[in-house]
């Protein structure tokens, strides 16, 4: 029988309802939270900019909410399982389905069902809203809360050298010939790569060959002298756009096919893609991490509620999801620095935790 491992039709629907609607529960708890907290810390910075009032708060707010989502999804996921069945288990619910002759697996089938759905919805939400918000809020963020930039391919921070100099940009938009900079500095180094003048200005665009900076401002670090230099100037006749564009990949900002791009780019001009590799792969691990969360959950629903050991389970539920996120984000960052292959650096802690959870469900149930 093809569907004997889930219980019945009205039972499914009931599980998988009860645990969809804790799930949204926490999620609205943890973003409205996490939300006002961190609006609190940037709206000084926020309102600091001339002309910004509470229509710029709220622009930041409909930025960030999707960040905040998208992080604390797979959280929201351990924490309603813990809720829903612990419920159910201190109203004897767990008890009447294992009388009914329904194993552990049986009841954790609808969570799984559910959790599955959300992976993939969240997967879908992270393609989609989370990496173009996240671009225009790195974007906005280096602009010190100026204009919310509306081009495309928008990326923050972007250091470029030029044999011995160096190109910094606050902001770049646009590709190709059409790649446009804002805030921009350009150091210029002697032979010992110590800083003799610095060039600002508040946007470049490319010239073919070089950029051409908009009426810009000399510092001289000898004699500390400021002047401008009242007409436009040609820098960097070396770089291209293609180099700007390569040199600047942010993976939480680009979509997998987009990421994909970048890194063949990359790796076409001999430069390391490992840490880009590593993130390609964990934008589908991360997302399906909310499948893990009822199994390694699922101690908190089992045993007897009255032994007084209901609140000593939950305790081990929760410390065994943060356990997989703490050694998730350590498998990355070594992933980064070259100690693993990107492809374990993103699923080692999965098929890690699916075991542990596995075994420790069928050690105490099955």
């Amino acid at each position: 029988m093809l569907f004997d491992f889930f219980p019945s039709r009205t039972l499914t629907i009931y599980l998988a309802k009860t645990f969809f609607l804790r799930i949204f529960a926490v999620l609205i708890m943890l973003v409205a939270i996490l939300q006002m907290l961190d609006l609190l810390t940037e709206s000084a910075d926020i309102l600091a900019y001339p002309g910004n009032s509470e229509a710029q708060l709220w622009t930041y707010v409909t930025l960030r909410v999707p960040q905040l989502i998208a992080r604390f999804l797979p959280y929201s996921v351990l924490l309603a399982t813990i809720i829903t069945l612990a419920t159910l288990n201190q109203n004897s619910e767990v008890i009447a389905m294992k009388s009914a002759g329904m194993s552990a697996h049986q009841i954790l089938a609808p969570l799984l069902i559910t959790a599955a759905v959300i992976a993939g919805l969240s997967f879908t939400f992270n393609e989609r809203i989370v990496t173009r918000s996240t671009a225009t809020l790195k974007a906005w963020s280096a602009a010190d809360y100026g204009p919310v930039p509306t081009e495309s391919a928008v990326r923050s921070n972007v250091y470029l050298n030029d044999g011995g100099d160096i190109l910094y940009a606050a902001v770049v938009s646009g590709s190709g010939d059409n790649i446009v900079m804002s805030g921009v500095t350009y150091y210029q180094r002697d032979e010992r790569g110590m800083i003799t003048r610095e060039l600002r200005s508040e946007d470049a665009h490319y010239a073919n060959p070089g950029w051409r900076l908009k009426s810009p401002t000399l510092f001289d670090v000898q004699t500390a002298d400021t002047r401008s230099l009242g007409e436009d100037l040609l820098i960097a006749r070396g770089l291209t756009p293609r180099q700007v564009e390569i040199s600047s990949v942010d993976p939480d900002s680009q979509p997998l096919p987009q990421l994909s791009a970048s890194i063949a780019s990359l790796r076409d001009a001999n430069r390391p893609t490992a840490e880009l590799e590593g993130k390609w792969w964990h934008k589908i691990s991360g997302p399906l991490s909310a499948v893990l969360m009822p199994l390694l959950g699922a101690v908190a629903g089992f045993g007897l509620a009255r032994s007084g050991q209901l609140f000593v389970r939950a305790v081990i539920g929760m410390a065994l999801g943060f356990a997989y996120f703490v050694v998730d984000n350590a498998a990355l960052a070594m992933g980064s620095f070259g100690g693993y292959p990107p492809f374990l650096a993103a699923w080692l802690p999965f098929f890690l935790f699916l075991l542990v959870g596995e075994t420790v469900l069928i050690r105490t149930e099955e």
